[in-house]
């Protein structure tokens, strides 16, 4: 049997020539490393986030690395008119937007019985009503031109319910409902919603293990790849496929990028005041 694929089609698919992209938390490492990942493969990059100067020096950065378009834009997510000033600015600014990375987020430890209903509402703020926010800004733009990939960041936390992070578990969780209806609402339009669970060594998480390094021994016993990811080369390669025109038929999944660790849990239990 012959194959019908032009020599060189795959490779073509997962290229991101002219493409744009929309990155929000766009301060972190994660988002960094995923912008630097699409920027490689051709697309031009906004990232958003509060701290405007870091997204424009990050974004400097990266043009300077891949030769591709980047700018930063400052954009509190927890404001629903700072999210949709940033995609208006995107557009305006790159000329459309195919790509939403919706990234940003924020937790912190306490017990269940502990939390405030402002503890609550703070979180899904911020978690779940800025991705709802950024998505439904993008979608017009998205349904014109009959193409767009909205990539939006999940959670262990919340796979593994993790102790003490309640309102950030229940959040990210949100987040994955709402992107299994998006997809199924608009997937005719040629636009796909995935999300990815990452584990990735951030500048923070070195600095705990380095004072815990306990935990992370727990840890790395039930990672069946035995080693913490890397954010560029194990999250943003993933990310790279789910903006890609090659990923067009996986819509409404999550991708649990963790070496192997929901398969057994994840020993994190931070200490908090009872």
């Amino acid at each position: 049997m012959t194959t019908r694929f032009d020599p060189g089609f795959v490779a073509r698919q997962f290229r991101l020539d002219g493409k744009i992209a929309l990155i929000t938390g766009g301060r972190g490492a994660l988002a960094e490393a995923i912008a630097a990942a699409l920027a490689d493969l051709g697309c031009d990059i906004a990232l958003a986030s509060r701290h405007e100067k870091d997204c424009e020096e990050t974004a400097a950065g990266i043009a300077a690395r891949f030769g591709h378009k980047a700018i930063g834009l400052r954009c509190d997510i927890s404001k629903e008119e700072e999210v949709e000033a940033a995609v208006g600015a995107t557009v305006e600014r790159l000329g459309k937007l195919d790509i939403l990375v919706n990234n940003a987020g924020a937790s912190f430890p306490k017990k269940l019985e502990n939390h405030t209903d402002e503890d609550m509402a703070g979180s899904f703020a911020l978690n779940y009503s800025a991705v709802f926010w950024a998505m439904r800004a993008a979608f017009p733009h998205m349904k014109a031109q009959g193409f767009g990939r909205v990539i939006n960041l999940g959670s262990l936390n919340g796979v593994n319910a993790h102790m003490f992070t309640t309102a950030y578990n229940a959040s990210k969780e949100a987040v994955r409902a709402l992107s299994r209806t998006a997809a199924v609402e608009w997937g005719g339009h040629g636009i796909t919603i995935n999300v990815i669970c990452p584990s990735a060594a951030s500048p923070q998480a070195k600095d705990y293990f380095e004072a815990n390094p306990e935990m992370l021994t727990k840890i790395l016993e039930q990672v069946p790849a035995g080693r913490i990811g890397d954010a560029e080369k194990d999250i943003g390669a993933i990310a790279v496929f789910l903006a890609s025109e090659g990923s067009g038929y996986l819509n409404g999944n999550t991708l649990f990028a963790d070496g192997g660790a929901h398969i057994n849990g994840v020993a994190w239990r931070p200490a908090v005041e009872d």
